[in-house]
């Protein structure tokens, strides 16, 4: 990630082709030790190519990735109102048991946080 990072530091700064001496100073600059190998990867699958083309093909690509919240929505919603209704009480009741669990824990440590 890091050599990719800093090809496109290169290319941000004016530099459309950037050579291994070219990513291996950006790197330099920060104290990281460039692997030849795979510095030599990221240059010949980025070289010749537009990076904004690059770009915008992965952020296509990674739109068709699911997100963890896009799963629960649809089923919250098949539950049906009843379950809708019964939520709201089940939550307040969670944050009340919280609230006091964190209360215990202070006592526990024998100090306050303002003493």
């Amino acid at each position: 990630m890091r050599y990719v990072a800093a090809y496109l530091l290169a290319v941000l700064g004016g530099n459309t082709s950037p050579s291994s001496k070219d990513i291996k100073a950006i790197l330099g600059s920060v104290g990281i030790e460039a692997d030849d190998e795979r510095l030599n990867k990221v240059i010949s699958e980025l070289n010749g190519k537009n990076i904004n083309e690059v770009m915008n093909s992965g952020l296509s690509k990674l739109a068709s990735v699911p997100a963890g919240g896009a799963v629960a929505a649809p089923a919250a919603a098949a539950g049906g109102v009843a379950a809708a209704g019964a939520a709201p009480a089940v939550a307040e009741e969670k944050k009340e048991e919280k609230k006091e669990e964190s209360e215990e824990s202070d006592e526990d440590m024998g100090f306050g946080l303002f003493d």
